[in-house]
């Protein structure tokens, strides 16, 4: 295989693979308004994407006086059950997708920054041996945007991570995939991507096979030095 060969697809969980974000909000504004502080679009779109112990964190800071590791785990009990009593909320296009990616023979890992017991509940929910593997948020020691998330994923199928394109949803996890190597696109939901760290932002995932996956991430790789150069543009712009 050459650096131009698509080996892999790594993908983000919450709000790529599936609409898990309103049951984290629900969770999040539970713990806020107990303790009377309001959720503002700042908090958030910093929520979006990040660590959940990152995210815990922010909010001990804010004024939650709970351990960062119960805020999370209350955090997780609540997500686990909404996605017990719910239906699950695909992202447009997303099984059609891996079921395409399945069908001809492009692993799949999944990389979030949910626990590793969440990522596992959704990936039952799809036919068995959809995701090769699965890296999840308490399995790493940096979360997003690190790169060592997407890292791990690409260890993972044993594939070199120049080889593997990512599907992400929020800047934190685009900076994380393109930081690490990856072909990054990214596929908004409740957050803008315009000015993120992507080699390309879709609209969509609905229409995209394997066949596109491949097409797309050839051409990405042969145009990364325009890509790069138009990124330094825009860094020296701001500077």
């Amino acid at each position: 295989m050459t650096q131009h060969t698509l080996a892999a697809v790594l993908w983000d969980m919450d709000g790529t693979l599936i609409d898990s974000e309103p049951l984290w909000l629900e969770a999040e504004l539970a713990i806020l308004e107990r303790y009377g502080i309001p959720m503002t679009i700042e908090i958030r779109n910093r929520l979006i994407g990040s660590g959940l112990w990152d995210a815990a964190e922010l909010f001990r800071e804010l004024g939650v006086n709970l351990s960062a590791d119960d805020i999370v785990a209350e955090w997780v009990a609540h997500v686990g059950d909404g996605l017990r009593r719910t239906e699950p909320d695909w992202r447009p296009g997303a099984t059609e997708l891996l079921a395409s990616l399945a069908a001809a023979g492009i692993p799949c890992a999944l990389v979030t920054m949910s626990v590793r017991s969440l990522a596992e509940q959704v990936a039952g929910l799809l036919p068995a041996g959809t995701f090769a593997a699965i890296v999840g948020g308490d399995e790493v020691d940096h979360a997003k945007p690190h790169p060592e998330p997407y890292h791990r994923g690409a260890a993972a199928l044993g594939v070199p991570i120049e080889q593997c394109l990512a599907l992400e949803d929020s800047p934190t996890g685009l900076r994380s995939a393109t930081s690490s190597g990856a072909v990054a696109i990214g596929v908004p939901n409740l957050v803008s991507l315009d000015g993120s760290h992507a080699h390309a932002l879709w609209t969509t995932l609905q229409g995209s096979d394997a066949q596109v996956l491949r097409r797309e991430f050839a051409a990405l790789r042969g145009r990364e030095p325009e890509i790069q150069e138009q990124a330094s543009d825009v860094m020296g712009a701001r500077a």
